[in-house]
């Protein structure tokens, strides 16, 4: 579905990404993570056809996307936006990005509209953030198109909505499964939807894994606070919390069979660490490529 190979987008002097390099494949829901200025925006807008990269080829559905007629109504890149001075109303706006979009749903469409509560006979500048990030991520769900981006789509949303629409994404790709590339500062949130991970950091590419395969470099320990202690001596703690004579510990590295055998006897149970966690930590390393 996307091939990246060896990209590079400089904007003047600056180097928005370096030679990264990755293959999605099809009907995959993929988490793009990086912290601000990794460079998710700019891969995201190059993968969209809104830009060439400096150096380096992309390609989705096979071919260069940018400038690709044959590729773009293929692909649907939500992101937020200020909407200032768009005097369309929500309705005007479904059907016009229905005009671009050979598989739009239409019935769909309304049920999100009512379902998110959108006045269709509104001006699109004169609805809440919240309303108009609702509005971006309705129309990018009834697009339903091979490739679909979302760019922080739903800041603004409520956590009821926020809610709504991860519970909308993942109905309606088993339904329809199509390929989602998803750029979130929510990764809690999104967590079980992802099944793989691109990482970036500082606009290099420092990991791009199956999230089951990035959750086992950590694990989450949890017990009587003395016996965690214990466990954890020896091994990088990422984050820890206590209550009463409870703690919990997220560490990071690989644990044999004697270890966790070890753990089980001491009374203390492990778990799946929250990837967000693991995330936080790879970004402040800033070397987890050499790690491997």
């Amino acid at each position: 579905m996307i091939v990246c190979e060896n990209v590079t987008l400089r904007y003047n002097k600056h180097i928005a990404l370096q030679n990264v390099s990755f293959t999605v494949k099809e009907n995959t829901i993929c988490g793009l993570l990086g912290r601000n200025g990794a460079g998710k925006t700019s891969l995201l807008s190059l993968l969209a056809a809104y830009r060439q990269p400096t150096e380096g080829n992309i390609r989705v559905f096979g071919e260069t996307p940018y400038e690709n007629a044959a590729v773009m109504p293929k692909i649907a890149f939500v992101y937020g936006k200020s909407e200032e001075g768009n005097t369309l109303k929500v309705r005007e706006v479904m059907e016009l990005t229905a005009a671009f979009r050979p598989n739009w749903d239409a019935d769909y469409a309304s049920l999100l509209a009512k379902r998110f509560e959108l006045p269709l006979k509104k001006s699109v500048q004169s609805l809440s953030h919240g309303q108009k990030a609702a509005l971006h991520v309705a129309a990018g769900l009834a697009a339903r198109t091979p490739l679909t981006i979302y760019d922080e789509a739903y800041l603004g949303m409520d956590a009821a909505y926020r809610k709504m629409f991860i519970s909308e994404i993942l109905e309606d790709y088993m339904q329809n499964p199509r390929t989602i590339l998803f750029s979130t500062h929510y990764i809690d949130e999104m967590d079980s939807v992802f099944s793989e991970a691109i990482i970036l950091d500082k606009g290099r590419l420092i990991a791009h894994e199956d999230c089951d395969v990035l959750r086992q470099k950590g694990v989450t320990v949890s017990g009587e606070i003395t016996a965690v202690d214990t466990f954890s001596a020896g091994h990088e703690i990422l984050s820890a919390r206590t209550l009463g004579n409870q703690k919990e510990a997220v560490l990071f590295g690989a644990f044999s069979a004697r270890e966790r055998s070890a753990a089980a006897s001491a009374g203390l149970t492990l778990s799946t660490p929250p990837l967000q966690d693991l995330f936080i930590h790879m970004t402040d390393k800033g070397d987890y490529e050499n790690e491997k």
